[in-house]
Formats: C-alpha cells, sequence, structure tokens
C-alpha cells in the first residue's frame, strides 16, 4: 500500500524516483506468459460469431447480386476488378452498420444504459494514482487552465490524498521556459501535487514520453491516468476509474469514450452533434463485442502501471519512415500488448470524459494523416506473436480506415469506365438498385437509428433542444456528412500517395485555435477536389444517368473550398433550440478559479456502474 498525500509537503518539480524497469517487447518468437483473464464477459464467442455471420450474410448478398447482374454476357477483366473492390468495401459498411444496429438494440432494450455513472468511493483508494497529461508546444494558458480545473475536481471528489498530476513536456526550451514559469504558479496553490517534467530529447514522441515516465517514476503509482494535451476528465470519473481498477486487480486498462468540449466552429458544433447523437449506440456496439479484448486511444484513459511497464515496451519497425521506425499509433498495439500477457482491457461509457475536436476541415486532415500513418504500420503488426485474434481485428480495422477511402474513389472511377466503355449499360447494369440502396441502408442506417434512440426518451429530446430541433440538426448534418464525404475521400486518398512516396506526416503542433479560413487561402489545397469535380461534371456531356448519379460527390468537390470555409466560421455562443443543441452545458476550458469541472447529464435512471465486467 503507498502513502497518501501530504498536502503540507515543500514545492518540489518532480517527486522521489521509483525506478520501473520497460523492457522491449519481441513482436515475434515465443509470446510471453499471460495471466488469466478473470473479466471476460459470458458467450464472448456466441456474439462475435454472430457478428461476423451477419456482416458475412449481408455482403455476399450484395456480392451476389452485383455478380449475378455481371455474368449475363460473362465477366470481363474491368467487372472483376468491380467486385474486388466492392466486396471488402461493402463489408466494411457492413459490419459498422451491424455493430451500430447491435449498440441500438441494447440501449433499446435496456441491456446497456449508454452513458453511465461510475461509483466514485475516494474510500476505497489504496494505492496512488498519476494523472499523466503529455504536452508538445501547446498553449501554455489552456494546458495549465485544465490542469487546475481538473485538479479542483479530484479534489473535490476525494481524491487529493491519493492522485499526483503530471504535466509530461516535450516542447522545445523557449516554450518549455513559459510552461515552467506557469506550473509553479499553479502548483503553489492547487489542492493535490502538481509536478513538471520537460525532456530536452523527445525521442519517440508520445509514447517515449509516457515510456521515460513510466521508467523513472511508474514504481511509485498503481496506475497511471493518461491524458492528452486537449482532454479533461471531472473528478469524479478520475476517482471512479481508480476505485475499478482497485477492485479489479486483473484489469489493466479501462478505455472512456469521450465527448467534445470547446466547440466553437461550425464543424466542430457539427461534429460534436453527431457524436453525441450516433456515437451512443456506436460505442454501446463496440462495446457488447469487445469484451475484455477492447482497444485503447492513446487518453481519457486509466492503465496500471506495472502491467504497462511489463508489457508495452515498443520496439522500432525496421526500415525508414513513413512504414518503418517508431510505432506512432501506439495505443492500439500497446492494448494488444497488455491483452497479450493477459490484463484484461475494456471500454467503460461514463460521464465526465471530454476531449476537443479540430476547429476546421484543414486541421482534421493535418491529424488524419499523422494518424493514416500509424494505423497502416498496422499491417505490418498483424502477425505479431501470441496477440489475441480479437486484438487483431482492431488492429486490422483501424488500418483498414484509412484504405476505404482510396478504394472507394477507386471503384467509382471503375464504374465509370465500366459504364463508359458499355455505353447501352448505364449505372443500373452496373449497380443493381437493390445494392445501391442497400449501400444507402448501411450508410446511413446507424445515423436514422441514433436518431431513433434520441428521440424515444423525453429527457434526451429536451437535451439536444427538442424533437423539432433535434430533427432540423439531422438533416442538415446528414446534408453535411454527404458534401463533406467525397472531401474526406481525395483528402485521404492524397495522404495515402504521400505516405507510399515516402514523405512521413511529421510531428507538428495540433492546431486547437478557432480561425476562419478564406477561400482564397484553401483553393490551392484542393487543386485535385476541383479537378475530380469537374471531370465529374463532364460526364454530362456523355452519360447524363451517370452524371446524376455522382451528383453528390461532384457538387461536394466542385463547392469544397465555400465547405471548407463556411464551417471554420466561428459561430455565436448556442441557445436553447439552436443548430446542433446537444446536452448539457457548453463546457469550455475553465479560465478562472470560478470555473468548475462537472459531469454532464447521464442517461435516464442511470445511477451506478453497469458496465460489462
Amino acid at each position: 500500500m503507498s502513502a497518501p498525500h501530504n498536502p503540507a509537503a515543500p514545492l518540489r518539480p518532480l517527486p522521489d524516483e521509483a525506478p520501473l524497469a520497460m523492457p522491449v517487447q519481441r513482436l515475434h518468437g515465443n509470446p510471453p506468459g499471460a495471466i488469466e483473464v478473470r473479466t471476460q464477459p459470458h458467450g464472448m464467442a456466441v456474439k462475435r460469431l454472430l457478428l461476423i455471420l451477419l456482416t458475412a450474410v449481408i455482403g455476399l448478398a450484395a456480392s451476389s447480386e452485383l455478380r449475378f447482374t455481371f455474368s449475363r454476357d460473362g465477366l470481363d477483366p474491368l467487372e472483376i476488378v468491380l467486385l474486388l473492390f466492392f466486396v471488402p468495401l461493402f463489408s466494411w459498411i457492413a459490419f459498422g452498420f451491424v455493430s451500430s444496429a447491435i449498440g441500438f438494440i441494447n440501449l433499446m432494450t435496456g441491456e446497456h444504459p449508454g452513458f453511465t455513472a461510475v461509483p466514485s468511493p475516494a474510500s476505497t483508494l489504496r494505492h496512488r494514482v498519476a494523472v499523466l497529461m503529455p504536452v508538445y508546444n501547446e498553449s501554455v494558458e489552456a494546458v495549465f487552465a485544465r490542469v487546475e480545473a481538473m485538479a479542483r475536481s479530484i479534489d473535490d471528489a476525494g481524491g487529493a490524498p491519493w492522485i499526483d498530476f503530471f504535466v509530461l513536456s516535450d516542447s522545445t526550451e523557449l516554450q518549455g521556459r513559459r510552461e515552467e514559469a506557469a506550473w509553479r504558479a499553479l502548483a503553489a496553490r492547487a489542492p493535490i501535487p502538481v509536478y513538471y517534467r520537460r525532456r530536452e530529447k523527445n525521442t519517440a514522441r508520445k509514447p517515449g514520453n509516457i515510456a521515460e515516465w513510466v521508467q523513472r517514476f511508474g514504481g511509485a503509482y498503481e496506475c497511471m491516468l493518461v491524458l492528452d494535451a486537449d482532454s479533461m476528465m471531472s473528478g469524479k470519473a478520475i476517482v471512479g476509474l481508480a476505485s475499478i481498477m482497485e477492485a479489479r486487480p486483473s484489469i489493466g486498462l479501462l478505455q472512456t469514450v469521450p465527448m467534445i468540449i470547446n466547440a466553437h466552429t461550425w464543424f466542430q458544433r457539427w461534429m460534436r452533434f453527431a457524436t453525441e447523437a450516433y456515437g451512443p449506440i456506436a460505442s454501446a456496439g463496440l462495446l457488447w463485442w469487445s469484451g475484455s479484448e477492447a482497444n485503447f486511444w492513446g487518453h481519457n484513459a486509466i492503465v496500471r502501471t506495472r502491467a504497462f511497464a511489463q508489457s508495452c515496451g515498443l520496439p522500432e519497425l525496421p526500415g525508414k519512415a513513413p512504414f518503418g521506425g517508431h510505432i506512432l499509433s501506439h495505443d492500439m498495439l500497446e492494448s494488444a500488448l497488455l491483452r497479450r500477457r493477459g490484463w484484461a482491457v475494456h471500454m467503460v461509457m461514463i460521464g465526465g470524459s471530454y476531449e476537443e475536436y479540430p476547429p476546421t476541415i484543414v486541421d482534421h486532415a493535418i491529424r488524419d494523416r499523422r494518424w493514416m500513418q500509424g494505423n497502416l504500420q498496422h499491417l505490418r503488426l498483424l502477425g505479431s506473436s501470441g496477440l489475441h485474434w480479437a486484438s487483431r481485428l482492431h488492429l486490422l480495422i483501424g488500418a483498414s480506415a484509412y484504405l476505404t477511402s482510396p478504394g472507394w474513389l477507386l471503384l467509382v472511377l471503375a464504374t465509370i469506365a465500366r459504364v463508359v466503355s458499355d455505353a447501352g449499360t448505364g449505372v443500373a447494369g452496373v449497380a443493381p438498385p437493390s445494392v445501391l440502396g442497400l449501400t444507402l441502408v448501411l450508410l446511413f442506417g446507424p445515423k436514422v437509428l441514433g436518431m431513433i434512440w434520441l428521440l424515444a426518451n423525453r429527457e434526451r429530446r429536451q437535451g439536444f433542444g427538442g424533437a423539432l430541433t433535434a430533427l432540423r440538426s439531422f438533416l442538415v448534418e446528414v446534408t453535411l456528412a454527404v458534401l463533406y464525404a467525397p472531401i474526406a475521400m481525395v483528402n485521404q486518398t492524397r495522404a495515402l500517395l504521400g505516405l507510399l512516396l515516402g514523405i512521413s506526416s511529421g510531428w507538428t503542433t495540433q492546431a486547437r485555435e478557432a480561425r476562419r479560413i478564406s477561400i482564397r487561402e484553401v483553393v490551392p489545397d484542393l487543386r485535385e477536389h476541383l479537378a475530380l469535380g469537374t471531370l465529374f461534371a463532364a460526364l454530362f456531356a456523355f452519360d447524363p444517368p451517370t452524371a446524376i448519379w455522382l451528383l453528390p460527390l461532384t457538387i461536394g468537390l466542385l463547392a469544397s473550398p465555400w465547405f471548407v470555409s463556411l464551417t471554420s466560421a466561428v459561430g455565436a455562443r448556442l441557445a436553447p433550440g439552436s443548430l446542433f443543441t446537444v446536452p448539457g452545458p457548453e463546457l469550455d476550458a475553465p479560465d478562472s478559479d470560478e470555473d468548475t469541472l462537472a459531469d454532464p447529464p447521464l442517461a435516464p435512471g442511470a445511477t451506478g456502474d453497469r458496465s460489462s465486467f
């Protein structure tokens, strides 16, 4: 048992070191020994088999219909190419639909209450917990405002005797001096210990930052709660997660599902509405089939320190960047390595967990490119020895998410080539109406199910501004999503081509400040979008039915400069009943002593932990 914090202790930059060995893991050869998983939910094999079978049935039905249409006059090479692209892409969206549909059924039938409160008995804590916030050239004022808000919230929840806060900086020297000054001012008045450390060499980025802390200080802390620089969590959530880790010693990691805060631009508000309206059914479905083999998203999660040190020392991949070197998307591999050792990895849907979202489509594309590079590295890790097959599935899903956009673009281009090569075929001859209809159901079905769940409860409807406001927001959100889809498709295709040419994404500070992007500013970055939109529009001269079929893509691409600019606009603070209203207050990063960090409204009737372990 660790000793609790002494509030009278003098101000110190860092506590006494408590080294913890973190050996580099071998990804090939005989896997290490594993402990017994004691929190595996019942019936996981049946659940996962059902998920896979339903996905396969939908995918086979659509692909068979397409194959029958093609084979009436024999399959030509172009039709074979179409089938090769269609089957995995259709199965991908079928998997997402089935998972969300299962989550919808669970929420509607009460099998899972959605976002719930977690019991926060600080009196049950017996071991020290460290809250880690890695930063890299972030806004000093915003970072330490968040740190202060969380420190006070932890104290209010009764966790002060057991919880320390670390700001782990990888910032440049000049920025580091500003951070240290802000830390000194905060640490002197904070109700819990707040420490600050800056690395001179930021080797391996965030995973290297965390690993260095584990090797120096990890031995003094049973658990570490890992944040991002834009993360916030309430004291009740932090203490509650720590209490669960105390009660269930075989759990290695608990991942929360953060909600979006600081939504100032229309892009952020649109994403926040989509997250809160459709996210619960997707999260409930993911939780249903993940069990004790859930994923790690790298932040807003609590990790057992000795389990992490024992399991998660990351090797470098052979070869050069972008696909070799340090593993960028470390989190998903770390959860797989924890599970390989037998530590359970669970996801929990609780209140009080937040993160920010990129303010504009441009900023989102920059972050997305970095994530793409890291996730595509996972393709090299699928054959790692000893991984649970569900962990391999998570790695494959993460990598596949960045291959689907180029796949859809190639499928569209192959379809156009097929129609143009046989002028009498038409779009219906390539993609039967039944397949097109089913595709629309799978793409938009999760959104519709999310809205049904939202409207089914009076309290939820009021949280979204009432039924009429929620429906208006839904219609606008779907329209924006249709226009945005081709923009994202080209963004990801261009990013993939860059990576294949050996251009690494680098490591830049994430832009978090809202700003209006002018049309003139963004046009040079959208040349490929405009060129492809022009190509689609030119089809009206050759095959009007195909051009009409492609009209949503054409409009989205040709309007992309205006779309990016308009969605970057900063709107006035939302009034009740406004478009994209979501439950709870407009929670911003606190900037004064009077600000508090509270939990949002939870699912009606939720009173305690209803997680699946």
